[in-house]
């Protein structure tokens, strides 16, 4: 990312939300710590429910320390699936940061569209999927950002 603080550059923030733990834990292996070489590193600020998700968007406003660049959803999670959190945010979050949400089946896309996330990845996470998909989302939001 081009914007430096003290000769460091800003890591990407993703914000990722599932219910069931493994999900998360696959989805932080298959990103590491950073999903392209050319790209700074990111944080990963996880969350096991939608309430915990909400409360964390509320607390970061423009203008604060470190802005969500990514949402990383998941669509199979009970009791509040991730498809509607994405359209929930896509409809209340101000140049809301891109959606990837992950589906359980690939019949599930239009869901995903219906949710106005930019993209869709299966269950089980694939590692190489996963990390080129996010890389490609968060290099065309800096794009976005740095054009504004």
């Amino acid at each position: 990312m081009s914007d430096v603080s003290g000769g460091r550059e800003r890591k990407y923030s993703i914000a990722l939300y599932s219910d069931d733990s493994n999900v998360r834990q696959a989805v932080i292996s298959a990103l590491g710590t950073r999903v392209a070489p050319d790209m700074a590193e990111h944080v990963i600020h996880q969350f096991a429910t939608g309430p915990a998700l909400r409360l964390f968007v509320d607390s970061k406003k423009p203008g604060t320390d470190s802005p969500i660049d990514l949402f990383i959803l998941d669509g199979e999670s009970v009791p509040e699936g991730g498809l509607g959190i994405a359209r929930q945010l896509k409809d209340e979050v101000f140049n809301c940061p891109p959606v990837l949400v992950m589906t359980g089946r690939k019949a599930d896309a239009w869901l995903a569209a219906w949710s106005r996330a930019e993209a869709n990845v299966l269950h089980p996470v694939d590692p190489f999927t996963l990390a080129h998909t996010v890389a490609d989302l968060l290099r065309t939001r800096t794009a976005s950002l740095s054009s504004q």
